[in-house]
């Protein structure tokens, strides 16, 4: 049975039932599907709380300034104790000496003297929901603060989605001062869209702008690394080279733990972006008058703006950052479309698919062929002011040696295919003939019949053609197309040392081992090489050192010196650090090549070596250019009198007005100066 009413309080006039009647005429009917907040008590009156009907669609919002969320409705069947008043509800005058007693046992009891429902599913999320408002009552200064807070943070968020770089040299505070023109159309439509629509597209929304917050950062990165931004169409598959990269880099579980950093922090952008815009557009719709208002003005400051072409430090004030991305995107993709078709066609035409086997390079016959690249061996090694001096100085005691030994060279520039990574692309342009600038092009070039140089040298029949890559750890299917008859990669060359980062074995020892499996044998046929020395590759620590030749053996030499010497960590976040151990493990594959060459080559030996591209821009610079050095080396002066013309430079170091091509062009070139009678 229910408790008998207690008696008023001294002083009260009125019953707690008259009280209740008049605080619901106080409270005025919700319009639009918007609660609105309710009005204050009047002083001096104690209040009831409201009792609650069979919908409880009429609960009165709670008043907390600022509030962002929407306030918790009791639900249908609730059979708990009435919802607590507000701070403002259960506020007493001075004076006051009690509190407002129940309600009698009638007509009108509260609800708790209803029967008692089952408890339904939604028991949980309503003890939620009374608990949260409770605490949100009981501390309605920290609720105001949490709530304004979370709403800022939303709207930074947003706000920096929209207006966010996609290289790191433009992330300066003005580019953060603009008005988003998005912002202002996405207000716009939130604050007309009933409820549930608005919901959908406030998701909807915030999803894309959270993936297009990724793809930025995918952009930073690829043009931090690659000198390009990312490419959503053909660029996905280099995330398993990627993660290769990290696993001979810093080991199997610390590749995992930044794969799934990641994968968190790809997942947690999504989910608040897509939550932030749902609450923004939810405080648009409940103060839809002052959204509104604001909305307008914020459009005219805009048009305003754009019109009189008002700028903050050279930065337009007016911004429509995220539609011009989006079209840039969608413009990529269509160009990217676009070349599959045309490449495919380019592929197919070959200057020299016709010539006959003895009208190739009839100018190198019975020379033992050596083409060499070198792993970022770039442009800025020889006039980056931190790296060339040492790199310099290494090039002219090395052109000293082969000087010394009757060897003599000329060097010029070509301009690379691929920047900071992806080798191949550096390594298929400058063999194939043709710019093979993404990872479309190679798929087309490597699945066809187009004639490389080792091919070439492979269809006079009067070579044979081997490949030596350190840096090949699986099969490799391009070595049919490439005509490399015979194929020495990691696991053929008999290293026994260890890994020095990602590097699977240092230059001096692949060589060594060349000379052991393939030169250093009897054959009957002069051979064709191509040779990929990966020591300077990134992150360049640690470095491999000479050692003597005789105690070179199964790589177990190198033991101790990958122990002392220094760790990624040590020089990855420090530009300068990585330029001058970057700078150093260049010295060291030049002196290795030139070192095998002067010990090991003979008056037959000519040897091509080059860079495949620029390392990344936190070494070579954020604008530097794309070339990288090139070399011709041979003892018999009639090899470098047929290209006297090229303008090239004699040694080594190409000076810095050298001639530039286009790799791609110098397979054409190099056939056609060396008795090669093209025939399309």
């Amino acid at each position: 049975m229910p408790e008998p009413p207690a008696e008023p309080a001294p002083g009260e006039g009125e019953t707690t039932a008259e009280a209740t009647s008049r605080e619901r005429e106080a409270v005025p009917e919700a319009t639009s599907g918007e609660p609105e907040a309710p009005v204050e008590a009047t002083p001096g009156l104690p209040e009831t709380p409201t009792e609650a009907t069979s919908t409880d669609t009429e609960a009165t919002p709670e008043t907390t300034t600022g509030d962002a969320e929407a306030p918790a409705e009791a639900t249908a069947g609730d059979t708990g104790p009435p919802a607590e008043a507000t701070s403002n509800d259960t506020e007493t005058t001075p004076g006051d000496g009690a509190a407002p007693a129940p309600a009698s046992d009638g007509p009108e009891a509260p609800a708790e003297a209803a029967p008692t429902a089952t408890p339904g599913p939604a028991a949980s999320p309503v003890r939620g929901r009374r608990r949260w408002r409770g605490w949100r009552e009981k501390y309605p200064v920290a609720a105001r603060t949490l709530a304004w807070t979370t709403t800022g943070l939303a709207a930074a968020l947003v706000l920096f989605a929209l207006l966010m770089p996609s290289k790191i040299d433009d992330f300066r505070p003005a580019e953060f001062a603009r008005i988003p023109v998005e912002a202002i159309f996405g207000a716009a439509v939130l604050i007309v869209l009933p409820r549930k629509p608005r919901i959908a597209v406030a998701a909807l929304a915030g999803l894309s702008l959270g993936a297009l917050t990724v793809l930025n950062f995918l952009d930073i990165g690829f043009n931090e690394y690659l000198g390009r931004g990312f490419n959503v169409v053909l660029d996905w598959t280099l995330f398993g080279d990627a993660q290769a990269y990290l696993q001979d880099t810093m080991g199997k579980k610390g590749a995992l733990g930044i794969v799934v950093v990641v994968v968190l922090i790809v997942l947690a952008v999504l989910a608040l972006m897509t939550l932030s815009v749902v609450r923004l557009g939810n405080l648009l719709a409940r103060y839809t008058e002052r959204a509104t208002r604001t909305t307008l003005v914020m459009a005219i400051v805009w048009v305003t703006c754009a019109a009189l072409g008002v700028q903050f430090t050279g930065v337009p004030i007016a911004s429509e950052h995220t539609t011009l991305v989006v079209q840039d995107r969608a413009e990529r993709v269509r160009n990217t479309i676009r070349d599959e078709a045309a490449f495919a066609k380019i592929a197919k035409k070959d200057a020299f698919a016709d010539t006959p086997p003895d009208q190739l390079l009839t100018g190198l016959r019975g020379k033992d062929m050596m083409i060499t690249f070198i792993e970022s061996y770039g442009r800025s090694a020889i006039e980056d002011p931190v790296m060339a001096p040492g790199v310099d100085a290494t090039l002219t005691a090395e052109n000293e040696k082969l000087t010394k030994a009757g060897f003599a060279a000329k060097s010029g520039w070509l301009t690379s295919a691929t920047y900071g990574g992806s080798s191949w692309l550096g390594h298929s342009t400058f063999l194939s003939g043709l710019w093979i600038n993404n990872q479309q092009r190679y798929r087309t070039v490597t699945a066809g019949d187009h004639l490389t140089l080792p091919g070439a040298f492979k269809k006079t029949g009067d070579w044979d053609t081997v490949g030596v890559m350190p840096g090949v750890q699986k099969a490799w299917p391009e070595q049919k197309f490439y005509g490399i008859d015979k194929l020495y990669d990691s696991r053929d060359l008999g290293y026994k040392g260890p890994k020095f980062s990602w590097s699977t074995m240092p230059d001096q020892y692949a060589l060594t081992a060349f000379e052991r499996l393939v030169h250093g044998k009897k054959h009957h046929k002069p051979l064709m090489s191509t040779i990929i020395l990966t020591s300077s590759h990134q992150p360049w620590a640690p470095i491999p050192k000479t050692v003597p030749q005789d105690q070179v053996g199964d790589g177990s030499i190198y033991d101790a010196i990958q122990k002392a010497g220094k760790k990624p960590a040590d020089i990855i976040t420090d530009s300068t650090k990585s330029k001058q151990e970057y700078g150093k493990s260049i010295q060291y594959s030049v002196t290795s090549l030139i070192d095998y060459l002067v010990k090991y080559g003979n008056k037959d030996t000519v040897l091509v070596f080059l860079g495949d591209h620029q390392p990344i821009a936190r070494v070579s610079g954020n604008n530097a250019s794309r070339d990288v050095p090139v070399s011709i080396v041979a003892k018999d002066p009639k090899v470098l009198d047929k290209i006297a013309d090229w303008g090239w430079t004699d040694g080594l170091q190409p000076q810095h007005d050298a001639p530039v091509w286009k790799m791609s062009a110098f397979r054409d070139r190099f056939l056609t100066v060396y008795g090669s009678t093209p025939r399309p």
